[in-house]
């Protein structure tokens, strides 16, 4: 058995909150959520990667939020509200929040999540339509909350309110007083909604007091958390229309231009992302304040951050607004490094990983290299028969997060056994794979043995699951990001598995 190395080598395991088994429909902050935290230490690990924490819009993607700072409710754990006393267990229970353990229905979800909130938001006293105030502590601990997020919670939560008003519009179809955000209307809908924008700041007091919880938990068994930062934000967000000079709009507020990707592996036609582009020099203008301070909030979610489409700091793909494809957009400069810069005077020397995927240029290159983020390596890239691959382990840096796969990948089993032969080939000689019973733990030892600083190793993988737990196929909506982990597949028989090969190759935190 190696030794156990004294230096950075570590591991962790990549698993959207959502899909951990809990009662009541999706993944939340609840026991289970705790169980996988004990579960990640038993094995090992010393990181837990989840995806963007944002409230979900049409498609249900966590890179497209109504919020680049606030949290989705539908993560908030019921059973806690009902030992608070806001819910009767017996109402809750009766309630279709999805029937299935195995996917995610959003659409039950959408419509039973928000009634049951507004139930326990009333229980809870601090509701107009309260039938009993607030307990002093409470009201007390909510009020302050209130006050320290006003900067983005009171657009937030009008947002919200509006929006339901509106049943689900965007808000550049809104009434043009409020789309336009005219003092008076802004006013008006303040004092007309109360009862609904305090519902949406209830949300987010009981998510963030559920979230910081269950993240000091896992810090006491040093598990790290990894969030994700998406570099854009939606259009239909409130981000968007409560800061309109942030983006590249016009005298409408409608987008100019918007983001996306060129055609490549993933798409033909490339990937049509529809979020609006920054207007770089208006946030250099401001010192980049508004991106410290969203930066800074990720810093008080997670203990390190995954930037997005790293590549478009340096080069944004820039597609005319109306086009039906990506196929004919622009590479645009970026702000580079001036950005990170700002960021590490700011906040100073935040543990950050750059997604760095794709296509790379030089420019890009010479970027990652002078901030001193590690880039991300994934094993699924490297096996192309007909030329030789940077995603092969032989030439991985020590400043690397290697991953087997992504959440944009297939799962491992579900690409191995849909690759062509030629590259199956290739992959069987690379990793000296005799046959195809246990292929994906070879895969997870080519990974932990590679020279790269942590290695990161999505839960179906480790499941050995094929494509039917794939979290997400890009360009494509429906049936993305509602894989679920089964209840009681976390075996103390994985966990040991899992250890070893932590042991083995000098990653383990025990």
């Amino acid at each position: 058995m190696a030794k156990k190395v004294k230096n950075k080598r570590r591991c962790g395991v990549l698993m959207p909150v959502f899909s951990l088994p809990s009662k009541y429909g999706i993944g939340t902050f609840s026991k289970e959520a705790y169980e996988f935290v004990d579960f990640l230490e038993k094995s090992g690990q010393s990181y837990w990667q989840i995806l963007p924490l944002g409230p979900t819009s049409y498609g249900d993607s966590p890179y497209q939020s109504f919020s680049t700072f606030a949290g989705n409710p539908y993560f908030i754990d019921l059973e806690k509200l009902i030992e608070m006393g806001f819910l009767k267990k017996d109402e809750v229970d009766k309630v279709n929040f999805g029937n299935s353990e195995e996917f995610v229905d959003y659409e039950r979800l959408f419509k039973a999540r928000d009634l049951t909130l507004y139930t326990a938001y009333v229980n809870s006293g601090l509701s107009e339509n309260s039938k009993k105030k607030a307990k002093p502590a409470l009201k007390k601990e909510f009020e302050a909350f209130v006050k320290k997020n006003s900067d983005w919670l009171a657009d937030y939560a009008l947002y919200m309110a509006l929006k339901k008003r509106y049943d689900g519009l965007s808000w550049n179809e809104w009434p043009e007083d409020i789309r336009l955000r005219k003092k008076e209307a802004l006013e008006t809908a303040r004092e007309k909604y109360a009862d609904r924008i305090g519902l949406y700041e209830f949300e987010q007091y009981i998510f963030m007091k559920q979230w910081f919880e269950l993240k000091a938990y896992a810090n006491s068994k040093n598990i790290d958390i990894i969030g994700d930062i998406p570099i854009y934000v939606a259009f239909d967000s409130a981000d968007t229309w409560a800061n309109p000079k942030l983006f590249q709009l016009d005298k409408k507020n409608l987008p100019i231009a918007v983001a996306g990707c060129p055609p490549d592996s993933f798409s033909r036609t490339g990937q049509l992302w529809g979020n609006p582009l920054y207007k770089w020099d208006y946030h250099e203008k401001t010192g980049f304040k508004w991106w410290i301070k969203r930066i800074k909030s990720c810093y008080e979610l997670y203990d390190v951050v995954r930037i997005d489409h790293f590549r478009g700091f340096d080069e944004y793909y820039s597609i005319p607004f109306g086009e039906p494809t990506a196929e004919n957009g622009t590479w645009v400069k970026g702000p580079g490094y001036k950005l990170f810069d700002v960021m590490k005077k700011e906040l100073g020397n935040c543990r950050v990983i750059a997604e760095d995927l794709g296509y790379l240029t030089p420019s890009v290159i010479a970027l990652v290299k002078r901030t001193g983020f590690p880039g991300m390596k994934i094993l699924q890239f490297a096996f192309d028969a007909r030329e030789e691959s940077d995603y092969l382990p032989h030439n991985y840096v020590q400043n690397s997060i290697v991953y087997t796969g992504t959440h944009d990948n297939d799962t491992t089993l579900g690409w191995f056994n849909t690759i062509p032969r030629e590259d199956k080939r290739f992959a069987k000689k690379y990793l000296n794979i005799k046959s195809n019973k246990g292929v994906v733990w070879e895969f997870i030892r080519a990974t932990f043995a590679s020279v790269s600083e942590t290695a990161i190793i999505p839960m179906q993988d480790y499941l050995e699951l094929g494509s039917e737990a794939r979290i997400n196929i890009p360009s494509t909506l429906g049936k993305n990001w509602t894989w679920r982990m089964k209840n009681g597949v976390l075996t103390d028989e994985l966990a040991e598995k899992m250890l070893d090969m932590a042991k083995t190759y000098g990653r383990s935190a025990l």
